[in-house]
This record gives C-alpha cells, sequence and structure tokens, in this order.
C-alpha cells in the first residue's frame, strides 16, 4: 500500500544518494587497500595530483581537529543531527534544490558512516600547483561541494528574479 504512493522522485532520490554513498565507498575503500599493500601514506604522485591517505578527525577540510573522544563524538552527535534536519529539508523541496541538498546529503552520509566506524574519516585526494595545495578531500566532500555551489547560485537566480520582478 506505501509502495504504491512512492513517486518516481522518490527513486530518483534514493538512487542518486545510494550512488554517492556507494561511489564514496568505493573509491575509500580502494584507498585505504592500497595503503596497506603499499605501506605508505603518498600512493600516486604526479604534476597536479597526489593519492595521499590522511585521517581527518575534524569537519570539513579537517577544521576542528582535535584528539579528546569527547569532544569527537560531541560533533559527530552535532553532524548527525544536521543531517536529519537537512533530511526534513529535503522532504519539503522540489527541483534543482532537492537534488542539490540530495547532493550534500549522500556526501554526509559517507563521511558520517567513517566518522561511526573509523572514528576518522579517510581524505585522500590532493591537488597542488607547484608547493600551494590545495586541502585534502574526498568523493563525499566533492558532492558536498556541488551541492552547496549549486545551493549558492540557486538561490543568486532565486533573488535576482525576485528582484526584477
Amino acid at each position: 500500500m506505501i509502495f504504491k504512493n512512492l513517486s518516481k522522485h522518490f527513486y530518483i532520490s534514493i538512487t542518486l544518494v545510494s550512488f554517492i554513498f556507494f561511489l564514496d565507498r568505493v573509491t575509500k575503500i580502494y584507498v585505504l587497500n592500497l595503503n596497506d599493500e603499499a605501506l605508505a601514506s603518498e600512493l600516486f604522485s604526479s604534476k597536479f595530483l597526489n593519492i595521499i591517505l590522511v585521517w581527518n578527525k575534524g569537519i570539513a577540510f579537517g577544521l576542528f581537529s582535535f584528539y579528546q573522544n569527547y569532544f569527537y563524538n560531541f560533533l559527530t552527535v552535532i553532524i548527525s543531527l544536521i543531517i536529519f534536519v537537512l533530511f526534513i529539508i529535503i522532504l519539503r523541496s522540489n527541483g534543482l534544490k532537492k537534488y542539490s541538498l540530495l547532493m550534500i546529503f549522500g556526501g554526509a552520509m559517507g563521511n558520517l558512516y567513517d566518522r561511526i566506524f573509523f572514528k576518522a574519516v579517510p581524505d585522500f585526494i590532493d591537488f597542488h600547483i607547484g608547493e600551494f595545495h590545495w586541502f585534502v578531500f574526498n568523493i563525499a566532500d566533492i558532492f558536498i561541494t556541488i551541492g552547496v555551489i549549486s545551493m549558492i547560485l540557486i538561490e543568486l537566480i532565486g533573488n535576482n528574479k525576485k528582484k526584477y520582478e
């Protein structure tokens, strides 16, 4: 009975979140296995890209990295609450806004999984130009960033349309 009322948008949403979560898991498992085999933190190196395993105990880009367990657990609970609120917002959204939020949700779920099971998030993509290195990140972070940028653009475009009407 419940399944009759589910729309195709629900299935698309579940597929998108599942795809992001799956892609994130596969890449992290691959890098972790490479790290076990190589016994080194630098797994690949090129002119602009390194694959280097870094365990992030903080939030985005290593912010708020502390080694106290109580603070880490508190941060994990806060992140879980934010993800729950994000889920509620997704249920009330539609269109491009909904899909932007789904990208953020899928990436956040991937990183939350790591925080719970590994007590840290494995980051491994290191872009650099010469000696300037960007923050090390992972696939989940890419989708979170794309979702946030999309949300900003949606809000800017939406506000500009309202301003000229």
